[in-house]
């Protein structure tokens, strides 16, 4: 089954479908590609999939045990390479809302968000730095 479809709209930009569920992500190639900027690139979806990954996984991980991390927030920052150009880090900062957190919790959590998997299937190369912030 078809993931999604995507359509070049021109001038750098596509329009991304869900097949699912009919959403739609429209993307721009950067400034500094010769973009507009005015969306997600391709790389910022990238760098943000494995934000959302992690906190997905952590989320599953709390459900399962009735603790509430609801309002827990993951800032992402990606950094390029310039020659070749591609994603050589990604830094993925947690801080963490809802329920005061057991240290046996905490380390639940953490596993949780380094075996989701987009950050298993990330080339080894691409450094993944990752900060968890418990309250």
């Amino acid at each position: 089954m078809i993931t999604s479809s995507i359509t070049y709209l021109g001038d750098l930009r596509t329009e991304a479908t869900h097949k699912a569920s009919g959403k739609q992500i429209i993307t721009d190639a950067p400034i500094d590609n010769m973009g507009k900027g005015q969306a997600f690139s391709p790389t910022d979806l990238l760098a943000t999939s494995l934000g959302n990954c992690m906190l997905t996984l952590m989320g599953i991980a709390a459900n399962a045990r009735n603790i509430n991390i609801n309002q827990t927030r993951v800032d992402v920052t990606k950094i390029m390479a310039i020659e070749p150009r591609k994603v050589a880090e990604v830094k993925v900062e947690i801080f963490f809302a809802g329920d005061k957190l057991s240290e046996t919790m905490q380390q639940i959590l953490k596993r949780a968000a380094l075996s989701c998997p987009v950050a298993l299937s990330l080339h080894p190369d691409l450094k993944q730095t990752i900060a968890f912030n418990f309250q």
